[in-house]
């Protein structure tokens, strides 16, 4: 047994020795693990290299590694990987039976997606003679297009293909569309229509489409424009079926549907809901890379611009071969829908509010006391939103800009002087720190008051007093000099506090929508008696949102707590901004006041006192003064106001009362909205 174990040792030496006199022997498989490696490292130039001499005499190295390069960066390619099975050739096979074709898979991530395909790669020898005359052997890749992606081994091109996405809508709390995707007309002309009076009907159409005759002949003169064909001119929505029958009476007009942005509620809403537009070069530069193309449309202004991620969803994106006669998907990324937001607004208040304004400037928030929804969020004068998002002419704009009453301005995000709408808000701090109780009164003469130390500056009241002025009468008289002095008494570091815990201030209130901070003074301090004193009945430098003064008012009607306004319908309802700001007896000492501010025969807001309802408020009158001795400075009206069954709360303002009436105007219009609510 020992001596037959030497034997085959003693052979397997002697094979050893011969085999080391032979070159190495290249097998297929070697040749293509390498191959498969470079693949797998994107070294394209050193693949070109392993090809068979017959696939470079097809394709050039410049060819094949740009084609790849190119593909792969424009595909994103990322995450590559092949897998393969070499065949077992451990046992002893004859050299025609060495494999030389390989099946390969090919994973990889792209902008598509995963794309995963089988293919083969086939090995041929080369063989070769050294300066000896030896035979030398190796294997190259016999190589096509369709190794890149199969459906390329018969030729064409690579090719993505936008499939666009669907911009989400927006809605009110009833279902009704604010912004919404909608049928619109392409208003257009056929060169080949126009009539021998082609100068008249070019000045009819620019006229009805507001642009200019030779914006129109511009357009006209394009290369690409000829006879017989559609030449876009304008998008105009749908809602002005007049303009259209106007348009296509003119011979050479034509118009297509398409589907575009579409505002129902028009000037109305225009501020909050805003308009989307074509991004701009700067928009462009300051998006995530990929996120838009040079003709995206992107919200501009409004809620359109502040919900842009959630509503403009995501393109979708075939990868398709294309031939001469045929076009052949690869893979496909399917659109992604924009999201739906659904907001707290009943726009049909938010139209009756818009209306009632009539063209006059000022602003309106309308919120449900109890869980803090907003109703309305009103801004007047306004713009039609379709005019910026198809395009306004520059003579419209001009007018928009040159117009004294600001129908640009958004006022509802906007802080005013809210005069003596204020004086609720100052009877809480009051009653809270207890400067002011429900017994208290106030020996007060004549129309003016002022301390020995503050010279030449009085504070005036509308009405002189028959007794005692207690924070009830107080309030239904509107007596600046009864707030002044509690005011002082309550102090300006406390009364900072207060209002801080009211929500002023640059971290105070917070809401979905961006708005002013409400602020106390310039400088956050009052720390000046005559600044204290103005600040008590709402003038100094108070300046507050007409949303922040509606919410404001929510601790008298919830028992002390302030509700914390929300705009979107799923934001959580009822919570509290912050609470035990007065006690429930207080708040109901404040409810019976604000009552009597409309029932009282000498209550400021008397004419909002009628059948339909029952309202309690408070007017106010902001003096805009720009010195001491302005004696015609523009007043700001406001009237905040709330029915008996407590679910709404109006604060609404309007500039420029002076000529109308003062604050009482205001007040005739809030009390027609309620009227119209509750008939």
């Amino acid at each position: 047994m020992k001596k037959f174990t030497y034997i085959i040792v003693a052979l397997l030496v002697i094979l050893l020795a011969g085999c080391s006199d032979d070159e190495e022997v290249i097998l297929p498989e070697q040749r293509f693990e390498e191959y498969i490696q470079l693949w797998q490292e994107q070294n394209f130039t050193e693949m070109y290299d392993r090809l068979s001499e017959e696939t470079q005499e097809t394709y050039s190295q410049e060819d094949f590694a740009e084609r790849y390069q190119k593909i792969y960066q424009d595909l994103e390619i990322e995450d590559l990987s092949i897998t393969y099975t070499i065949p077992d050739t451990s046992e002893e096979s004859e050299e025609e039976d060495i494999p030389t074709t390989f099946p390969i898979t090919v994973q990889q991530q792209s902008v598509v997606g995963e794309i995963q395909f089988d293919a083969e790669i086939t090995m041929v020898e080369l063989t070769t003679q050294d300066e000896e005359g030896e035979t030398q052997s190796d294997w190259e890749v016999v190589w096509d297009p369709g190794l890149i992606f199969p459906e390329l081994s018969d030729g064409g091109s690579i090719r993505l293909v936008t499939t666009p996405t669907t911009r989400g809508e927006i809605f009110d709390r009833n279902g009704n569309g604010l912004a919404v995707n909608d049928s619109v007309y392409e208003v257009g002309v056929d060169p080949a229509q126009f009539t021998d009076n082609r100068e008249s009907e070019l000045e009819e159409i620019a006229d009805l489409l507001d642009m200019s005759v030779e914006a129109i002949e511009s357009v006209l003169e394009q290369d690409w424009v000829t006879d017989g064909v559609f030449v876009p001119l304008k998008t105009v929505p749908n809602n002005d079926e007049d303009l259209i029958d106007d348009l296509t009476e003119i011979p050479p007009v034509l118009t297509n549907t398409k589907t575009g942005r579409s505002y129902p509620y028009d000037e109305s809403l225009a501020h909050l809901i805003g308009y989307v537009g074509t991004i701009t070069e700067e928009e462009l530069a300051e998006a995530d890379e990929g996120h838009y193309s040079p003709n995206d449309q992107i919200g501009k202004r409004g809620a359109e611009q502040l919900f842009e991620e959630r509503l403009r969803g995501e393109d979708g994106i075939r990868l398709i071969v294309e031939n001469e006669n045929s076009k052949i998907g690869i893979s496909e990324k399917s659109p992604i829908p924009g999201e739906d937001v659904t907001l707290t607004i009943d726009a049909e208040l938010q139209q009756m509010i818009y209306d009632y304004y009539d063209g006059e400037a000022g602003t309106t928030a309308a919120i449900d006391p109890e869980t803090g929804e907003t109703l309305a969020l009103v801004s007047s004068p306004a713009f039609d939103p379709h005019d910026f998002a198809y395009g306004i002419s520059q003579s419209k704009y001009n007018e928009l800009t040159e117009d004294p009453k600001q129908p640009n301005l958004n006022r509802f995000t906007s802080t005013y002087s809210p005069g003596s709408a204020f004086k609720p808000i100052t009877a809480m701090i009051g009653l809270n720190t207890g400067v002011i109780t429900h017994e208290d009164a106030v020996e007060i003469e004549g129309l003016t008051w002022s301390k020995e130390n503050w010279g030449d500056y009085k504070v005036r009241r509308v009405s002189e007093s028959t007794g005692p002025v207690d924070l009830s009468n107080a309030l239904i008289r509107s007596d600046n000099i009864y707030f002044a002095q509690k005011a002082i008494e309550i102090g300006g570091e406390d009364f900072v506090e207060a209002l801080v815990d009211l929500g002023f201030g640059e971290d105070g209130l917070s809401y979905r929508y961006p708005i002013y901070s409400s602020q106390v003074s310039n400088s956050g301090e009052l720390d000046r008696e005559t600044l204290l004193a103005d600040s008590g009945y709402g003038q100094g430098e108070i300046l507050i949102t007409a949303l922040h003064l509606a919410t404001a008012y929510t601790p008298i009607l919830n028992d002390g707590t302030m509700i914390q306004p929300i705009l979107e319908n799923d934001e959580e309802q009822a919570q509290a901004y912050a609470e035990d700001l007065i006690q429930p007896e207080d708040a109901e000492y404040l409810r019976d006041a604000l009552r009597q501010v409309v029932a009282a025969s000498n209550g400021t807001a008397r004419h909002a006192n009628i059948d339909a309802v029952t309202l309690s408020g408070k007017t106010g009158t902001a003096e805009l003064k720009q010195s001491l001795t302005d004696e015609n400075a523009a007043e700001n009206g406001w009237f905040v106001a709330y029915p008996d069954s407590h679910d709404i709360i109006i604060a609404m303002m309007i500039e420029n009362v002076e000529d109308h009436g003062g604050s009482g105007y205001v007040v005739e219009k809030v009390t027609e909205i309620y009227q119209e609510l509750y008939e």
